[in-house]
């Protein structure tokens, strides 16, 4: 243990398990209202999001991004310019520098804060007592679950010759030609990075589609881009089988009886699974649904009292901001005496960074249809930027409004483009505020940006 240790023992106002970004959210916050607050985490503190998540793929979408900008250059005029040619090893040595300096500033916090982090897994023994690897038990007036999730395997013969999204980071070479198992989030992402970096992907999806939680019309753009920068897309792909050939490739097979082969590696994304199994969530009278997540309800309290849980443990919106603001709300009403904190799920935002990157908050327009019937109008911008037209390349931006009612209240946003990762966020300040199309036509445009397409749409 580390901190400055508690005189009474181990008995703390807090037990947090986990120390990704939910549970050192809800650690910093409860510490910061004077509570006696212990963190259990047996691997890298900040979790996914900063170990084989959101800031490591950031890394790697920047260089990715950065190599397509030189491409652009090249067509632009700039003469002299190379092929574009990422050195793998030395960009992850200082992509891992910067993830090395994150758990340098979290274990500087934890001791500023007098919070006592123990390197172990933990589990219950009741649900006021945890046990450590060691054997300590640590007793905690409330107990916050955040244990984060991990990459589903497929159950199918050969699964154990792929890699799941995790292993993506373990890269410091270009992995060759690879299949892309899913559509979603992590497998969009992925795909992406690894086409603008010169490794050839195919993706492989169930579905009949790319991302589809977004607006449709916005993912066939996003198809679109990627088939022009060379990815292929296999829809209907009902994964069955992956077996290594005599070449020593590896080969997917579907349900259907298609095969591709050829391929030096296969990443499964395909989503994740919570990590509940070791909790002894029993013995404190935690209940899960049918997949593992542990129930909560409004206030992120579980079936067991006082014990609480947030973050992709839960069966909410898997996003890091997500964990962080609602652990910091629950710290806030357990301990801050905020009575009614908790976090509004509505109208979050969340970008997926594809290139080019897709977002959207509140409704999409098929939600605001069930809910508004007729009392729905939809805007949309299709153009492209600046850039891109400068250069004489095909990539189109595509952005779309949804409004309500007779005041055209703006219920949601949906940016397909060049800058659509940095533009949502003001915007979806605004949209939470209740602005409506006649307030975005009485905004004077930025021009020429992407962003003015938002203000202009009629």
């Amino acid at each position: 243990m580390s901190g400055r240790p508690d005189p009474r023992g181990f008995d703390f106002d807090l037990v947090v398990l986990g120390g990704g970004s939910g549970g050192l959210a809800a650690a910093f916050r409860a510490a910061g209202h004077g509570a006696r607050v212990a963190l259990v985490e047996p691997g890298e503190l900040g979790g996914t999001c900063v170990n084989v998540g959101c800031v490591p793929k950031k890394a790697m979408w920047l260089a990715a991004q950065t190599a397509e900008r030189i491409e652009l250059a090249r067509r632009m005029g700039f003469a002299g310019l190379p092929c574009p040619e990422l050195d793998w090893r030395e960009f992850v040595t200082l992509r891992q520098h910067y993830i090395a300096n994150i758990h340098a500033s979290y274990r500087r916090r934890l001791d500023e804060a007098g919070i006592v982090s123990v390197v172990g897994r933990g589990r219950f023994e009741d649900a006021r007592t945890i046990i450590t690897d060691d054997g300590a038990r640590l007793h905690g007036d409330h107990v916050v679950i955040a244990t984060g999730a991990r990459p589903r395997r497929p159950a199918i013969p050969g699964a154990d010759l792929g890699l799941v999204s995790d292993d993506f980071f373990h890269f410091v070479a270009p992995p060759g030609r690879v299949a892309m198992i899913g559509g979603g989030y992590i497998g969009v992402e992925l795909a992406g990075v690894l086409q603008r970096l010169g490794c050839p992907v195919e993706m492989f999806m169930r579905g009949p589609c790319l991302l589809q939680g977004f607006e449709r019309d916005l993912a066939e753009h996003l198809e679109e881009d990627y088939r022009q920068a060379g990815t292929a897309l296999h829809f209907g792909f009902d994964l069955q089988a992956v077996e290594r050939s005599g070449d020593g490739k590896l080969r997917v097979s579907s349900q259907g009886g298609d095969a591709q082969g050829g391929f030096d590696q296969v990443i499964f994304a395909i989503g994740r699974e919570p990590v509940t199994a070791s909790l002894g969530l029993e013995r404190a009278g935690v209940e899960c649904d049918g997949q593992g997540h542990v129930r909560v309800d409004d206030f992120q309290d579980t079936s067991a009292d006082r014990v609480h849980a947030v973050g992709d443990v839960t069966d909410r919106i898997q996003l890091t901001p997500v964990a962080i603001a609602a652990a910091r709300r629950l710290m806030d009403r357990v301990f801050g005496g905020h009575a009614e904190a908790r976090l509004d799920y509505d109208d979050i935002p969340t970008v997926v960074f594809s290139h080019p990157p897709i977002g959207k908050v509140g409704l999409s327009e098929a939600e605001a249809r069930k809910r508004h019937g007729d009392d729905v109008h939809v805007y949309r911008s299709d153009f492209r930027a600046m850039l891109h037209a400068l250069a004489d390349v095909p990539q189109r931006s595509l952005f779309k409004l949804v409004c309500v009612g007779e005041d055209r209240r703006v219920a949601g946003i949906h940016l397909l483009g060049e800058g659509a990762d940095e533009i949502l966020q003001g915007f979806a300040v605004a949209l939470k505020k209740g602005i409506t199309l006649a307030d975005l036509h009485d905004t004077v445009a930025i021009h020429p940006t992407s962003a003015e397409e938002v203000v202009l749409m009629r």
